[in-house]
């Protein structure tokens, strides 16, 4: 199949870069902090921010503290980058669209975001949108939104690859399609499902179109 746009908007963790050896490793250490059952908390850590899965598992819990953990989770998860590597086809994925209108829309912070994306040898795009610059965390549509007007297109234009259920939410929620990776991905019914980016393919057509061939 096909889809056409104007722009991608990417997602990092599952998408782009398999950094769930990582993910796993601290989260395991925090649940058994909090004395959480920690499949359960693996259940739902994936696409949010951490003080979002906080409050999510902890509900009552003070802000302030979800906050606190958030910013050792991140400290946690930029030092350890031991078995972060590129989601198969994510390095000729990437190079395909040098020059071509996209961005990076990400649950991480600056830090952890240049950590993963530098260990699993992928170039950075100019335009991102990271923790720092929203206020509400995926399912909330704020971050592709604002990738979206940062490069100049409407939401329809714009093309989503997401892997979770809460980003695949945030995506549809900004009126945009998307494009499920990985196996996370195909219990949400996204608009399109690849098992990884080796499926998909980016053609420039000459009016600027972005045409996008998904086998599979």
């Amino acid at each position: 199949m096909s889809l056409t746009a104007r722009a991608l908007l990417l997602d990092m963790d599952g998408t782009l870069v398999n950094s769930d050896a990582v993910v796993e490793r601290c989260w395991r250490r925090w649940a058994a902090e909090q004395g959480l059952d920690a499949e359960s908390v693996l259940q739902i850590v994936h696409g949010r921010q951490g003080h979002a899965t906080m409050a999510v598992l902890l509900p009552d819990r003070p802000v302030e503290q979800n906050l606190a953990d958030n910013q050792r989770m991140l400290e946690w998860e930029t030092t350890d980058l031991d078995g972060v590597v590129p989601v198969p086809g994510a390095p000729a994925f990437m190079a395909s669209l040098a020059g071509l209108p996209h961005a990076l829309v990400t649950s991480a912070d600056k830090g952890l975001a240049g950590a993963r994306m530098g260990a699993a040898g992928l170039t950075m795009p100019e335009v991102r949108v990271t923790a720092e610059c929203v206020g509400a965390s995926k399912p909330d549509p704020e971050g592709f939104l604002k990738g979206a007007a940062e490069l100049g297109f409407a939401p329809a234009d714009c093309v989503v690859f997401e892997d979770s259920e809460v980003g695949i939410a945030a995506g549809r929620a900004a009126g945009m399609r998307v494009v499920g990776v990985g196996p996370r991905a195909a219990a949400h019914a996204p608009d399109a499902h690849v098992r990884d980016l080796e499926q998909v393919r980016v053609e420039a057509l000459p009016d600027g179109t972005l045409r996008l061939h998904i086998s599979g």
